[in-house]
């Protein structure tokens, strides 16, 4: 069984999150592949408004499950107002919603990495969205990030402390003026962190080829547009992750065929 795929051909705002809320409906599974908080897929939902930044939008549907793949950043003090936000329909987000392993997340320091270095470019900013993305996109591939599979280890904390370190002495390095309590943002994580571990987390990889094996039917849902995938967008103001039909197969663990 084929994955099919959803992406913008733009930079993005070109209406997926609507298109994949239609779609839905002819799929067992929605599997969001990259990006993070910067997506902002706006769906109505029973006269209501919600927009979507990481949770995939085929989360009104009762019947299909949501992944969120091993592609993506997440941002837990966002993935909990996204879930909050929610909260007022009957959602059974432990067995609907589904969270790779594999993902990375977003410490409060990788938000002020963000401002610190747009700051620090001045009139040459690239119009970051400064959710912290590029800078924990940057630690993945510096092999020294933090995954969501780690909060299921005793000593998760310790790693979080070491990190947030690493980048207290990285904005140091950028000598520009931020405004920011420490322990405010460290507790406020850790309250979000409580929230997400009452999700299920899973081998995505091996969670969607059993899928296919057993041909269910599967969505991945792109975030952005293809003009601004790392690689091939209008680099340098493109986003932090591949976009185009790569980043799916990379982002869900899924071979091109």
């Amino acid at each position: 069984m084929a994955v099919d795929l959803l992406l913008g051909l733009q930079w993005g705002d070109e209406g997926k999150g609507k298109i994949v809320d239609v779609l839905t409906q002819n799929y067992n599974l929605i599997s969001r592949f990259q990006g993070g908080p910067n997506a902002g897929h706006t769906l109505i939902f029973d006269g209501y408004k919600h927009v979507l930044h990481t949770i995939p939008s085929g989360i009104f549907h009762k019947e299909a499950v949501n992944v969120v793949g091993n592609g993506v950043v997440i941002d837990p003090v966002i993935f909990d107002k996204e879930i909050q936000g929610l909260s007022q329909f009957d959602i059974d987000f432990q067995k609907v919603l589904l969270i790779s392993r594999k993902a990375h997340l977003i410490l409060p320091t990788h938000r002020l990495l963000d401002a610190a270095s747009e700051k620090a470019k001045g009139k040459d900013k690239i119009g970051s969205t400064l959710k912290g993305i590029g800078p924990t996109y940057m630690d993945k591939t510096g092999r020294n990030g933090m995954r969501v599979g780690d909060l299921e280890l005793d000593n998760w904390k310790d790693i979080f402390d070491a990190l947030t370190q690493k980048h207290i002495k990285m904005i140091d390095f950028y000598n520009v003026a931020l405004d920011y309590d420490l322990e405010a943002l460290r507790q406020e994580f850790f309250a979000s962190i409580k929230e997400l571990r009452k999700l299920t987390f899973i081998d995505s990889e091996e969670y969607l080829h059993t899928a296919i094996k057993d041909k269910k039917t599967i969505l991945a849902e792109g975030a952005q547009g293809s003009l601004l995938d790392v690689d091939f967008g209008t680099y340098p103001f493109v986003t932090s992750s591949n976009t185009t039909a790569a980043g799916a197969c990379t982002g869900l663990g899924i071979a091109p065929n």
